[in-house]
């Protein structure tokens, strides 16, 4: 044996040895052979460090993907994938080995036994499996502005119409509570609103109301709603003590990422403020695998990866390790990247000037080696094969080893129909959130209010109506008297009757107007 070698076998052997439990990822690798007794192992109690898978289409991710989940089950470790591809179903039924399985398993040093887990099929859309939903109300008016891109003036606005329905006991339950709320705030509860909140921009309402619609093309209104989805199911063991697997499929939102994201921050969020701190626990609580991972982050605003970032950092310390899948490292933010413990390399092709240059980049994200030239190496890796390094017990990286993975135990393939149906019968959890729920909400609320408020002005209109026709009908009766009064004839027939009547009283007095003549008429000659 060469001192290379034997330097190698130290090297590995020391690296990779842990007191604690651990899962075999396969054999170490050098100058193309498999050298025995060096198996590249990773430490349960550091999995809530979070990793990283990379490497190009066909080089074998979804596979490694696949066998961290299965391993992970086998140790308890309840898991959540993201099958975007549709090809993850197949870890619910047991693989069949075969003579390169044997081959493979051989050279490693570890037997091959095939076997399945415990899965639990979850959907956003209109796949088949349990519903996923989330409330408004549980997004909380910062996240949600973040989603939706604004500004903080729009911001503001949103965290008003939070603070209005909670105030007013208004559950916003889904998008449209959430609109018609805008709705109100700018109609018939503008005044309402300004005396309590201040003033309301009707500009900035309709910059919301747009980024809404525009969340909605996403066909994001299947997400918003009731039954609000418990995050604690996804941390539960099947009877034998293996971890439920749960698997997300998403074959048809690849076209959708401004839904995508919007889940997994949601989701991120909502299992960071429900589960408790756990500290570093022997092994993970729950691991999340995110499949095609760039597509949370090419289409999220600033704000939102920062919130992406501050959670990632801050998750691991209730027991949750993140594990993004992607093409190439330089699809994660740094910010990210930087806290990614475990990283597994599978090949790169450098076939333009730009796959040379992000290969140089990506070799950088690894530990130096005395035995790989890292750019070199990621060229040249087979189908599953990888280049990995993870974090040991004392946090340090581990060798950089190019390793020879171990084949899954489950089935490499899709699950048919007939499977797939089978499974989703048996489901407890599409039993409890595929139930229909119709709950009173703000809409509700809002609708009775403006409804109200309608009936209310359309009564007012209907009583100043009849106030003006009886004024109206007054100056009509007014205007006929005087009329009537004002012609010559009626004038005088009223002087005819005023002296007759004053002659009648005259009369009665004893007084004459023939008496009155004569005493005039004395006077005068006089």
């Amino acid at each position: 044996m060469s001192v290379q070698k034997e330097k190698f076998i130290a090297q590995m052997s020391e690296g990779y040895a842990f007191k604690g439990p651990s899962i075999i990822l396969g054999g170490a690798m050098l100058e193309g052979e498999c050298i025995p007794n060096t198996l590249v192992k990773i430490p349960l109690r550091t999995l809530n460090r979070h990793g990283l898978i990379a490497g190009a289409t066909g080089s074998g991710k979804t596979k490694t993907l696949q066998i961290l989940a299965e391993q992970l089950s086998r140790a308890g470790v309840p898991s959540l994938l993201m099958d975007i591809k549709g090809d993850l179903c197949g870890i619910a039924v047991a693989g069949a080995g075969n003579a390169k399985i044997e081959e493979r398993h051989q050279r490693i040093g570890i037997p091959f036994t095939a076997g399945g887990s415990q899965v639990e099929f979850l959907s956003l859309s209109g796949e088949k499996g349990a519903r996923l939903r989330a409330t408004v109300t549980e997004f909380g008016p910062v996240l949600f502005s973040k989603i939706l891109g604004l500004n903080d003036t729009q911001a503001s606005i949103v965290s008003v119409v939070f603070k209005y329905c909670d105030d007013n006991q208004m559950p916003l339950l889904d998008l449209n509570d959430f609109k018609q709320t805008l709705q109100f705030i700018t109609n018939e509860g503008k005044v309402e609103i300004e005396r309590i909140y201040g003033t309301i921009s009707s500009t900035s309402v309709g910059t919301i109301m747009r980024k809404i619609i525009e969340l909605e093309q996403q066909d994001a209104s299947r997400f918003f709603g009731e039954r609000s989805f418990d995050v604690d199911d996804l941390c539960r063991l099947s009877p034998d003590g293996r971890g439920v697997v749960s698997i997300i499929r998403l074959t048809d939102i690849q076209g959708r990422p401004k839904l995508f994201s919007t889940f997994m921050l949601q989701i991120l969020a909502e299992i960071y403020s429900s589960f408790p701190e756990e500290g570093d626990l022997d092994k993970p609580k729950l691991a999340i695998f995110i499949d095609e991972a760039h597509l949370v982050f090419e289409e999220a605003s600033e704000a939102l990866l920062d919130q992406i970032e501050v959670i990632v950092k801050l998750i691991r310390s209730k027991g949750v390790g993140l594990f993004f899948i992607t093409q190439n490292p330089a699809d994660i933010p740094d910010d990210v990247l930087g806290q990614l413990g475990l990283k597994i390399q599978h090949a790169l092709r450098a076939f333009t000037a730009k796959d040379r240059k992000a290969i140089k980049l990506a070799a950088q994200n690894y530990p130096l080696s005395d035995f790989y030239d890292v750019a070199q190496s990621v060229t040249e890796l087979g189908i599953g094969e990888a280049l990995v390094t993870a974090l040991n017990e004392k946090g340090i990286p581990t060798p950089l080893a190019h390793t020879l993975l171990r084949a899954p135990e489950s089935r490499m393939d899709v699950l048919s129909p007939q499977e797939i149906d089978s499974i989703v019968q048996r489901s407890a959890l599409v039993r409890k959130y595929n139930e229909v729920l119709d709950l009173r909400s703000a809409h509700d609320i809002l609708a009775e209010k403006m409804a109200a408020a309608r009936e209310e002005d359309f009564q007012e209109e209907l009583q100043e109506q009849q106030e003006q026709a009886r004024s109206v009908s007054r100056r009509k009766e007014k205007s006929t008297f005087e009329k009537i009064i004002s012609n010559p004839t009626t004038r005088q027939i009223g002087r005819t009757v005023a002296r007759e009547l004053t002659r009648g009283l005259l009369g009665v007095l004893g007084i004459s107007g023939s008496s009155r003549r004569s005493t005039t008429t004395r006077r005068r000659k006089r």
